[in-house]
């Protein structure tokens, strides 16, 4: 019942995306190079992904797990954040016969995303910091970066401390489970520089790397305010221009958009059609 309440909801989500706003960045330049589309399905396709391969270690989930993951991925982007999670639960609480308690395992995954996450965002910033004084001051300081570190630190730090409270799988599973995050984050940064150099190839690769690292250090740090006035100032500096690169977003949010749709919709018509016993 929740699976399914969940499904209407991504359903009315997206058609309110799709009917409002959400294409507009379809009007700006498309890109001509077949790189671009390649980069972006792979960045598109790699949290999905990495959870199926976290899953599958765990609990041996078939390969039609992925339809799950991936309306996973779409509640949490589209409804509201960990309605994926919840609507992942749901999933496997009607297959007790592949794993009798799901709870315990869809937590602590969770919990070690976000821990990667900010273990991840940490890393960006040490290696930043050199770079900071190219920034504008009103905008971005120190202390606010070194703010947000430490609280990501305390965030992070309650869940080594009561780990055994905490976390149901063994330690080994949960340090398997992190270093798979961490290698989702590093290729989902790397493939959004490729797929943004793809797009604008006068801009070297390295660039885009450092601009995709920078990306994800704004959007995870805590209390940095505006965030989306620092990555365009980021940007002008990197690149020369904000404007092409905002079009650029829109252009990946409107793709990410309708790959959601077609999504949905393929495994809405796949779950009517077993429903109907036509396959």
């Amino acid at each position: 019942m929740l699976g399914s309440a969940l499904t209407l909801l991504m359903i009315a989500a997206l058609a309110r995306e799709l009917f409002g706003s959400g294409l507009a960045g379809l009007q700006q330049a498309i890109p001509t190079h077949p790189g671009f589309y390649i980069a972006f399905a792979l960045f598109y396709l790699g949290p999905p992904t990495f959870d199926y391969i976290i899953f599958r270690r765990l609990w041996a989930i078939p390969l039609d797990g992925m339809a799950a993951l991936h309306k996973k991925r779409i509640a949490n982007e589209v409804v509201v954040g960990y309605s994926g999670e919840a609507y992942f639960y749901a999933w496997a609480r009607q297959r007790t016969q592949m794993v009798a308690a799901p709870f315990g395992a869809v937590k602590d995954v969770t919990i070690q995303s976000a821990i990667a996450g900010n273990t991840f965002t940490l890393i960006l910033i040490l290696l930043t910091i050199p770079f900071m004084e190219m920034l504008p001051k009103d905008l971005v300081n120190f202390n606010t970066v070194a703010g947000s570190a430490a609280l990501m630190v305390a965030m992070s730090l309650p869940f080594f401390l009561f780990s055994k409270r905490v976390f149901s799988l063994p330690r080994n599973s949960l340090w398997w489970v992190f270093a798979i995050h961490m290698v989702r984050l590093a290729l989902g940064t790397f493939t959004l520089a490729l797929a943004w150099h793809f797009a604008m190839p006068a801009v070297p690769v390295g660039t885009w790397l450092f601009l995709a690292a920078g990306r994800m250090l704004v959007s995870r740090i805590p209390l940095l305010p505006n965030k989306e006035l620092v990555f365009a100032s980021v940007a002008i500096l990197l690149i020369g221009s904000g404007d092409s690169l905002t079009e650029l977003m829109a252009l990946m949010a409107a793709l990410t958009l309708l790959a959601h749709v077609a999504l949905i919709g393929v495994f809405s018509a796949q779950a009517l059609a077993k429903k109907l016993d036509w396959i």
